[in-house]
């Protein structure tokens, strides 16, 4: 049998770029070499060699983080070089990618979210008002990014300021969420049209972490990640409701994973990531394990839904990415 040329994007120009590097090495290891002939390509220097052999790719694996790469960006280009690749096209990964969208369509499809403002370079802002709408604690972060880059939680009108400007470093709008305290979960779910619904994993940082933050995801030992969450089912019911929900209100395709809080009986909405972390001890290969799918499995099954959609050109028949 044939092997397929997989092209493995890791790497790019966003802050996420040590994070991604590690995530597609991890991926390179686990690629069956049987099945794939595995070339990597950083777009941070191998676009234009990655153009130039699109005739001869087969498939692309994108293991790339933030802007650049989970916005929508490189899937374009994808696109235009008809490449096939895991994940979701440029509509779903930049609705996703953009916090502020992204809540809007939550609310739109009958998801609770937090109370939330948005804030823009220059923009005046009252910080009495905030404090009663959307309320201290506030969750300040960057409206696009990810991996929690940026973001803070400030517990006073006079802790403010410098958290805005911190987020404000990484794009011209922000974020001002209610602090929701709770139970910190995350949902996966895996297919195109049907969609597999992964058990739900529970998230809890150690002491010394106020949440999930850039150090708690990837500092070893300082979080516990337990799946099958210690939850009770009708609470991970609905998780796995709102997550599949979530992936169709922002037309995501392939896989996506939802981080959701629950807090006084409700299951809040935080955000999606379209591209979710890709070593074997993250949280979407986490689920997909305890539901019985091997790492390498289900990278196997990622290129197995890229390539469905392989005609998903214009004038060529074939089922239809959400572009």
């Amino acid at each position: 049998m044939k092997r397929l040329k997989v092209a493995l994007l890791s790497g790019g120009i966003s802050s996420e770029r040590e994070v991604s590097i590690k995530s597609g090495n991890q991926v390179y290891e686990a690629l069956d070499r049987a099945q794939y002939n595995v070339i990597r390509y950083d777009p941070a220097v191998d676009l234009g060699k990655l153009v130039a052999d699109a005739s001869s790719i087969d498939v692309a694996f994108i293991v790339l983080h933030g802007p650049y790469g989970e916005d929508g960006t490189v899937q374009g280009l994808l696109d235009l070089l008809r490449i096939p690749y895991q994940g979701s096209g440029v509509l779903g990964s930049a609705l996703a990618m953009d916090k502020w969208t992204s809540k809007r369509l939550y609310k739109e499809a009958g998801l609770p979210v937090p109370p939330f403002k948005v804030l823009s370079t220059g923009q005046s802002y009252d910080a009495k008002a905030l404090a009663s709408e959307p309320g201290f604690p506030l969750i300040v972060k960057p409206r696009y990014g990810g991996s929690s880059i940026g973001t803070n939680i400030v517990h006073t009108m006079e802790g403010l300021p410098d958290a805005l400007d911190m987020a404000f470093e990484y794009g011209p709008d922000v974020i001002l969420e209610a602090y929701v305290e709770g139970t910190e979960i995350t949902g996966g779910v895996l297919g195109n049209d049907d969609l597999q619904l992964l058990p739900i994993v529970e998230i809890i940082p150690e002491a010394g972490y106020t949440f999930f933050d850039y150090g708690a995801k990837y500092r070893e030992g300082a979080t516990r990640e337990i799946c099958p969450a210690l939850i009770n089912k009708a609470f991970s019911d609905i998780a796995q409701s709102c997550a599949a929900t979530a992936h169709r209100a922002l037309c995501c395709f392939g896989y996506s994973r939802t981080d959701m809080i629950i807090h006084n009986e409700t299951v809040y909405v935080l955000e999606t990531n379209t591209i979710p972390g890709m070593t074997p001890v993250s949280l979407f290969p986490l689920a997909a394990r305890t539901a019985g799918i091997s790492f390498s499995q289900l990278l196997d099954r990622l290129i197995e839904l890229a390539l469905e959609n392989r005609h998903d050109y214009p004038n060529e028949p074939g089922p239809k990415r959400p572009i």
